[in-house]
C-alpha cells in the first residue's frame, strides 16, 4: 500500500519510537480488511518495536485496529484505513503510543492529566476532510496523557450503516459517551474548555492580569499572522488573541496562488503561519473570542467571552470572514443534517445521493465539479443570469454528465422531514414559477461575510459590515487598525491579507512613535536662543 518513498520516510519516523507498540487488529474476510492488514503488516516491517496481533470480536467494528502500549491502558483506535488526510494522524499516534514526547504546553498537559471522569470519544471523519485530522490528533494525544480518555476514529464512508443510523451528514462529528459532543474543526484547548468547565473563568483571570501590549492583534489568520511578525520585528510587545489560529485558511483545501508557494493546503499553510509567528517573541492567546472593543485615550481594551480583558496601546483587527448564509427557511434548521458548507469535508457522506450547490462563482462551480465525482447528481443553482466562475471551470462543469445548471433562480426554502434535508425550493426569476427538487444535501457556496458583529457601535462599518479603513489600514478610531477580509479592501485573497496585515503593523508602529514622542522642538529652540544671547 505504501510506496517506497513513503516507507522510507515512515521508517525514519519510527526510529523515534522508544516503547513497544502492539497493533491489535479486528478483521473479516472483506476487501477492506485485506487492505488494512496489508498496511499494518508493512508498518510492522519498519520497526522491531512494533508487533501485530489479530482478534475475533463480533462486537468490534471491522476493519479496525488499536495501537496499544503493552503493560499500560494507553490505546488509540482507528475504524477504517487511515490514509488520505488521516495518514498523518496514524503516524503521530504511532510515535506517541511509542513513547515520543507530546508537543503541548506543560500547563495544558497538566490540565488534561487532572481531568476527572471517563471519556469515550467516537469521531466520524472522511479521508478527504482537511478539518478532521486536528480533532483526531487532539483526542489521540489527550488519550496518551490521560488513558481515561478513549478515542476511536471512524471512517464514515466505510461505516455507512452507523452514519445512516446516527444521521451524520457532516464531518468531523464527535460523540462523547454516546451523545453528540460537537461538529467541525476542534483542537485540544477547545475540547479542554468544554470538559473542564472552570477553565474558561480561570483563563479569563489569567489574561486580565497580563501587561498591556504595544500592539494587540485580534484574529490569527494570514493578516493577523503577518501583523504579528512585522510588529515583533520592531521589538515591541506584541500579542495575538484568536478564536482559532489560522482562521478561514483552515477550511481551505488547495492554495495554488500564494506567490512563491506553488501548491499547498490550508491546514499546512496555517501551521506554517503559526510556526513563523512563534519564532518571534509573540504572545499567542488561542481559542479566545473577542466580544467588545472599548476605545480609550491612552489604552484600548478588548473584552473576551470568558470575562478576560486585554489592553493595547494600539489594536489591529483581523477577525476575517465566514461562509455567507442564504438566509432561507430550513438552512439553519438542517445545518449539518444535509446543509453543508465544505464539499471537500462532507462530500463523501453523500456518496450516491442527489445534492444541490448554491452559488455560481468559482467556489460553487469547483464544489459542483468535486461533488460530481462522488454523488449521483448535482444541481447547481445560480441567482444571476450567468455563472460567474472562470471560463475553464465552467467548461469542465458543463462536460460532466451528472450535473444540471440552473441560472436566474432564487432559492426560497430548504425542505426536510424534521430530521434531515429532503429537497430545495426555488423561484424562476423570469417567470416567477416556483419549483421543487427532491434531494438529500445542499452545499452553500455564495461567498463570505465579515466577522464584525461584535464591533457594531465602535468602529465605522460599511453597509456590508466591513471595517472601513484608509490607505494605511487606519479605522475611524485613532490607534485602531484593521487588515484582511474583515475590511473594505477589495479582493479577498490570502496574499492581499498578508500584505494588509504587514501594512497595519507598520502603521501601528508609526502611530506609537508619533503618539509617544516628547514635544522637544520648543525646548531646543529656547536653548539655541539662550546661547545666541
Amino acid at each position: 500500500m505504501l510506496d517506497a518513498n513513503l516507507k522510507s520516510q515512515l521508517k525514519t519516523y519510527l526510529e523515534k519510537v522508544t516503547q513497544p507498540i502492539e497493533i491489535v487488529a479486528s478483521l473479516d474476510d472483506g476487501a477492506k480488511s485485506r487492505e488494512l492488514k496489508e498496511l499494518l503488516e508493512e508498518i510492522v516491517t519498519l520497526s522491531d518495536r512494533i508487533t501485530l496481533t489479530e482478534r475475533s470480536d463480533a462486537a468490534t467494528r471491522k476493519p479496525s485496529f488499536a495501537l496499544t502500549r503493552p503493560g499500560t491502558d494507553i490505546s488509540v483506535q482507528f475504524a477504517g484505513i487511515p490514509m488520505g488526510h488521516e495518514f498523518t494522524s496514524l503516524v503521530l499516534a504511532l510515535l506517541q503510543v511509542g513513547g515520543h514526547p507530546v508537543k503541548l504546553d506543560d500547563k495544558v498537559i497538566e490540565q488534561i492529566r487532572n481531568l476527572d471522569g471517563d471519556y469515550t470519544f467516537e469521531t466520524y471523519i472522511s479521508l478527504t476532510c482537511q478539518n478532521c485530522p486536528e480533532v483526531v490528533q487532539a483526542l489521540n494525544v489527550m488519550s496518551i496523557i490521560n488513558p481515561r480518555i478513549r478515542p476511536v476514529t471512524i471512517d464514515g464512508a466505510l461505516f455507512q450503516d452507523e452514519v445512516e443510523k446516527r444521521q451524520i451528514m457532516a464531518v468531523p462529528t464527535v460523540y462523547l459517551n454516546g451523545e453528540v459532543f460537537g461538529q467541525g474543526r476542534t483542537g485540544v484547548e477547545e475540547i479542554l474548555a468544554r470538559l473542564d468547565t472552570g477553565a474558561a473563568a480561570r483563563k479569563g483571570e489569567e489574561l486580565s492580569a497580563r501587561e498591556p501590549y504595544d500592539v494587540l492583534i485580534v484574529g490569527g489568520g494570514p493578516a493577523g499572522a503577518a501583523a504579528a511578525i512585522y510588529a515583533a520585528r520592531k521589538g515591541i510587545r506584541t500579542g495575538v488573541v484568536a478564536e482559532r489560529f489560522g482562521g478561514q485558511v483552515l477550511d481551505t483545501l488547495a492554495i495554488e496562488n500564494f506567490v512563491s508557494v506553488q501548491a499547498t493546503e490550508g491546514p499546512q499553510f496555517a501551521t506554517a503561519l503559526e510556526q513563523h509567528v512563534r519564532s518571534y517573541d509573540v504572545d499567542i492567546m488561542n481559542v479566545q473570542r473577542a466580544e467588545a472593543l472599548v476605545p480609550g485615550e491612552n489604552m484600548i481594551e478588548v473584552k473576551l467571552a470568558n470575562g478576560g480583558v486585554l489592553k493595547g496601546k494600539t489594536v489591529i483587527l483581523s477577525t476575517g470572514a465566514r461562509w455567507r448564509e442564504i438566509n432561507v427557511p430550513g438552512e439553519r434548521e438542517y445545518r449539518n443534517q444535509g446543509v453543508a458548507y465544505c464539499p471537500h469535508c462532507d462530500g463523501p457522506l453523500f456518496k450516491g445521493k442527489r445534492v444541490a450547490v448554491i452559488g455560481g462563482g468559482n467556489s460553487g462551480v469547483e464544489a459542483a465539479i468535486d461533488l460530481a465525482g462522488v454523488v449521483s447528481h448535482v444541481t447547481l443553482i445560480e441567482f444571476g443570469a450567468e455563472l460567474r466562475a472562470d471560463a475553464v471551470l465552467q467548461r469542465k462543469l458543463r462536460s460532466l454528465p451528472n450535473v444540471t445548471v440552473i441560472t436566474s433562480a432564487q432559492t426560497t426554502e430548504i425542505t426536510g422531514d424534521g430530521k434531515k434535508v429532503n429537497g430545495i425550493t426555488y423561484k424562476e426569476r423570469e417567470s416567477g414559477e416556483i419549483k421543487h427538487i427532491e434531494l438529500e444535501g445542499v452545499f452553500v457556496q455564495i461567498g463570505l461575510v465579515p466577522n464584525t458583529e461584535w464591533l457594531k457601535g465602535t468602529v465605522a462599518l460599511s453597509k456590508h459590515g466591513e471595517i472601513e479603513v484608509d490607505a494605511r489600514g487606519q479605522t475611524s478610531i485613532p490607534g485602531v487598525f484593521a487588515a484582511g477580509d474583515v475590511t473594505t479592501v477589495p479582493y479577498k485573497q490570502i496574499v492581499i491579507a498578508v500584505g494588509e496585515g504587514a501594512k497595519a503593523a507598520l502603521s501601528a508602529f508609526d502611530h506609537l512613535i508619533r503618539s509617544s514622542a516628547p514635544d522637544e522642538a520648543p525646548v531646543a529652540v529656547a536653548k539655541s536662543e539662550a546661547v545666541s544671547a
